[in-house]
């Protein structure tokens, strides 16, 4: 008989940490290296101890998931089995040209191609496949075309940390052009002219800063944007009307764009509208006026409006497309004959069109649950706006609309190799009723037929951060676990937008604890109507996801069966208190700032999952990781994980997976990807006890 492993046991070193007033003692400081912001460039220089630390809370996932490597195998192949190795994106016209990224068969990263759109061979301007061999991350985040098509520029990290470099290649000759733009965010555009590159710079503490230009063949940066407010991400592009320069900076609360004219792209940047707290907008240029999406006058859900190219001030601003209660406006577009956006009303997006002279028509769909997406174009004189529609059941079709003659084609359907039949499976969107009264959405898969008697294992999926929407999708992963009879849930909590922007207000700052609260209320929905049972249940959160996890996790073990914390923002208190960190800043509007308001810091404290883990029999848990992620950092998942280990009262495994050549987002390549999915999946099957996976040693 096999030796139990032994839990591993996390060394304490107690930290004493008084701020405003208060107490409170850290354990498990010591897992963050003084030196991170180094570590992150380059992860050879973390301490030793720490390291070792790291590799041997590997070792000991390893040991517990033992016996699973059949299963994760053949995870593995059911997840690749979905996935068209071969694909390719629908061309994108542009000028003489059509673009495109393909995947070769086998290929973990894309391909970036152009053909002549009169006919032609294809022409293959970046090989990221290549670029990655033999490194043990690589990936490209941005690629883009200059206007005279002469150039193609790329973004490239290689280290999982976000810093990135930009490369400029000459397509004439095939070659680099010398002096690679270092230290940037990735985030770059060229100047409507193809003259100049403008490019947003990282600073050492891992925060967007300055932006700056430089001739698009190379030569000297000139500083163009200093960000002020260290709480600001900043960004640059270009108008789709191609007739201006765009810089933007702004958080979660407030907004501010400055303009470059292109006929002038050395011209200093001229402020649009001056940042004003808790109020947002996004300038579009249409035809020698702008339009602006904004939630100005307390148009909560957001409204639109116009002003003259003159005078772009807040006090110039006119209604164009008032404010709708209940009519969530998240995208506007252009253009030359039309606007174009995206808004959501019940839960379920529309795509709306406007003509000049102001006649509107949309786009409406049937199905109990779906997405839409706009997808923009090069060119800015076109009838066609592409959008794509999907569903929990059905694969993503993109389509070809035509705006003025109201007909569409469609371009390409997602193709599933293994095959998928929609039939098979059935969407259902339910309701739970939170603590307060208030009703939340709940997207359901399941094989059609289900029976609902609680005997099915349940994944229930959350996020409820920076009102961002967790969208009826269709993905082959959860496909996994419902051909084996499990029930795929969404709990759409506050926190998002799914609802409107109001239900991102409502699970921010001192209502955060709503998020926790929905995310609960809809698992006993699902247990009442037996979709699930308390015990059964693997819940999974990514990011700010992982503090949902993590909260709920302490609040209500006794429902989980497991609980997979993808690179978990579960440290949220000594996060918050750390100025340095690359996202601590910015998000202090999100959750509050504990090192100058007590109000805050008493809050913070009372749920942040970390401070909150008390002795209690915790489920299994899987915390995940990636030693140079700078958005959670690679300390936040092993502090939880080794200090879960330490309180809990079960014999429920605690583990953590901390992938060491890699960031936030996991492995670069895209069947690398598949294997940490396939992980987490025979994690989930061995927490509810599937006899394929086997039980924990």
């Amino acid at each position: 008989m096999t030796e139990k492993p032994k839990p591993l046991q996390t060394r304490r070193e107690p930290k004493r940490i008084e701020q405003l007033g208060r107490v409170r003692t850290d354990d498990y400081a010591w897992l963050k290296d003084d030196n991170w912001q180094a570590v992150m460039r380059d992860p050879s220089l973390l301490k030793p101890e720490i390291r070792a630390h790291l590799e041997a809370e590997n070792a000991y996932t390893k040991q517990m998931m033992a016996g699973t490597e059949a299963l994760q195998e053949k995870l593995y192949q059911e997840l690749r089995g979905r996935i068209k190795e071969d694909d390719s994106s629908v061309p994108a016209p542009d000028g003489p040209y059509a673009y495109y990224r393909r995947f070769a068969v086998g290929g973990q990263h894309p391909i970036y191609a152009r053909t002549p759109r009169d006919g032609g061979a294809e022409e293959i301007l970046l090989d990221v496949d290549a670029l990655a061999r033999g490194k043990a991350y690589y990936k490209v985040v941005s690629a883009e075309h200059s206007p005279d098509h002469a150039l193609f520029a790329y973004a490239a990290d290689e280290q999982g940390s976000e810093v990135y470099t930009i490369y400029v290649k000459d397509l004439a000759s095939g070659a680099l052009l010398e002096h690679a733009i270092a230290s940037t965010t990735g985030d770059f555009t060229f100047s409507p002219c193809g003259a100049y590159i403008f490019w947003t710079h990282r600073n050492a503490n891992g925060r967007s800063d300055k932006i700056y230009r430089r001739p698009a063949r190379g030569g000297e940066d000139v500083l163009i944007y200093d960000e002020p407010d260290e709480g600001f991400f900043i960004g640059v592009g270009v108008s789709e009307s191609r007739a201006f320069i765009l810089i933007n900076a702004g958080n979660h609360s407030a907004s501010e764009w400055c303009i470059i004219p292109a006929s002038d792209p050395t011209a200093a940047p001229r402020l649009f509208a001056a940042r004003e707290d808790d109020i947002l907008y996004t300038p579009t240029h249409w035809n020698g006026r702008w339009v602006v999406l904004t939630n100005a006058d307390d148009a909560v859900d957001f409204k639109i409006v116009e002003c003259s190219e003159a005078d772009t001030s807040r006090a110039s601003w006119r209604d164009l497309i008032p404010y709708e209660p209940g009519r969530f406006i998240t995208q506007l577009h252009a253009s030359k004959d039309y606007l174009i956006r995206l808004e959501r009303a019940q839960a379920l997006p529309r795509i709306v069109l406007r003509d000049g002279a102001g006649e509107e028509h949309a786009i409406a769909l049937s199905e109990q649950a779906y997405n839409l997406e706009l997808v923009g174009s090069y060119e800015y004189d076109t009838p066609i706006q592409r959008y794509i529609y999907q569903s929990p059941t059905t694969p993503r079709q993109w389509f070809d609309y035509d705006m003025a003659a109201r007909t569409q084609v469609l371009r390409k359907t997602q193709e599933v190799p293994s095959g998928h039949d929609p039939a098979k499976y059935e969407t259902r969107r339910l309701f739970a009723t939170a603590p307060d009264g208030v009703a939340v959405p709940i997207t359901v898969l399941m094989l059609r037929g289900q029976k609902l008697d609680g005997s099915a294992p349940m994944l229930l999926y959350g996020y409820g951060s920076y009102g961002i929407s967790i969208d009826a999708d269709f993905s082959i992963t959860p496909l996994t676990l419902v051909d084996r009879g499990w029930v795929h849930a969404i709990a759409h909590v506050r926190g998002g937008s799914e609802l409107g922007f109001g239900w991102f207000l409502d699970g921010r700052l001192e209502k955060r604890p709503n998020t926790f609260t929905d995310f609960i209320a809809c698992a006993e929905l699902l247990i009442a109507q037996g979709y699930g049972r308390a015990g059964n249940i693997v819940t999974e959160g990514r990011s700010a996801g992982g503090m949902l996890m993590g909260a709920i996790t302490n609040m209500r073990p006794d429902l989980w069966a497991g609980v997979i914390g993808g690179v978990p923002f579960v440290d949220v208190l000594n996060t918050m208190s750390d100025a340095s960190l690359p996202l601590t800043p910015p998000e202090w509007p999100e959750w509050g700032n504990p090192l100058e308001s007590a109000e805050d810091y008493d809050r913070i404290a009372a749920y942040s999952p970390y401070d909150n883990i008390s002795p209690k029999p915790y489920p299994a848990v899987l915390s995940t990781g990636g030693l140079t992620d700078p958005r959670v950092t690679y300390w936040e998942p092993t502090k939880w994980a080794a200090k879960l280990r330490e309180f809990t009262t079960s014999d429920r495994p605690i583990l953590l997976k901390m992938i060491m050549t890699a960031g936030h987002a996991g492995s670069a390549g895209r069947f690398e990807h598949l294997r940490e999915i396939a992980h987490d999946y025979a994690f989930a099957l061995r927490a509810v006890g599937a006899e394929e996976a086997g039980a924990f040693p």
